[in-house]
């Protein structure tokens, strides 16, 4: 019989500041014991319908050493790099970059309709591939197959699988699962999920139960960090909840992390901020 997954810990995301002023909110990523989120370090949530919250946006800067995971729910994101990549992520769109040794990048909010509203998940890569060489793909929400349930429940797969479909992200690291789900009222999604998996969801719309307890009603803004089990179990009663569920498998390495750069040993993470004052941080 399935174990369903128990609630471990839930968190509020805080407002802060980032880039250049951007007004967000951090659901992890302060001063949490880093390994609880194991593959994942960091998840903020954009969202505000002044400008003037974001449109400063993040000039360029440096990361090193992980993945992130930009995925557009409103407006448009203007994206620049090292590499030479050049674009803009729109509603529905998705970024996948892949830092590895090195890259520089830059993410501008653009005004349209004043909404910005979006995630960026930070997921760690680990030793082996700390140093792989960088790359960028930009998957637009065409690409994002979206399945419709029986009971109403409508999953946009990102990446990983759900019943039997593929997201459009794939050979990524750390392997991770990543979907959007949206769930109608009086509804319920029940989803399996590998033992040993970290597995967290974030609501950004709504609320609901977020497993067999029916006493902690979650709602916008709450993280959710599940217990291990086989599978989650997520339902509503009287409004529609939407939220994103990730998951994946911990690299249990020691992590030495400064701003956007994310090494093993503080001796690396030196040398990566030394590299990048003398203009050789840039492998590729």
């Amino acid at each position: 019989m399935s174990e369903i997954r128990k609630i471990k810990l839930t968190l509020k995301s805080r407002q802060t500041l980032e880039g250049a002023g951007v007004k967000l909110r951090r659901a992890f990523g302060f001063n949490e014991n880093p390994s609880l989120f194991d593959p994942f370090l960091l998840l903020d949530h954009f969202g505000s319908d002044n400008p003037s919250d974001y449109i400063l946006g993040f000039p360029w800067h440096p990361h090193r050493g992980i993945e992130t995971i930009t995925y557009m729910i409103n407006g448009e994101i203007a994206h620049e790099d090292s590499l030479g990549n050049k674009g803009v992520i729109g509603t529905g769109d998705l970024q996948w970059m892949t830092a590895g040794s090195g890259i520089i990048h830059q993410e501008m909010p653009q005004i349209t309709n004043n909404e910005l509203n979006g995630f960026q998940l930070w997921a760690n890569l680990p030793s082996s591939h700390k140093m792989m060489t960088p790359r960028y793909r930009e998957i637009t929400k065409l690409m994002i197959p979206e399945i419709s349930l029986d009971n109403g429940v409508r999953v946009k797969v990102l990446s990983g699988i759900f019943n039997n479909v593929n997201g459009p992200v794939r050979d990524i690291v750390t392997n991770p699962e990543y979907l959007d789900v949206l769930i109608p009222p009086g509804s319920e999604f029940v989803h399996d999920i590998e033992r040993r998996k970290t597995t967290i969801a974030y609501v950004f719309d709504g609320q609901g139960y977020f497993d067999d307890n029916e006493d902690k009603l979650k709602s916008k803004y709450d993280l959710i960090l599940y217990k291990d089990g086989d599978c989650v179990k997520i339902k509503t009663f009287s409004s529609q909840m939407r939220f994103i569920l990730f998951s994946g498998v911990p690299l249990n390495e020691p992590i030495a992390w400064r701003g956007p750069i994310v090494m093993n040993t503080t001796e690396e993470l030196i040398k990566a901020f030394k590299e990048y004052q003398d203009g050789t941080f840039i492998k590729y």
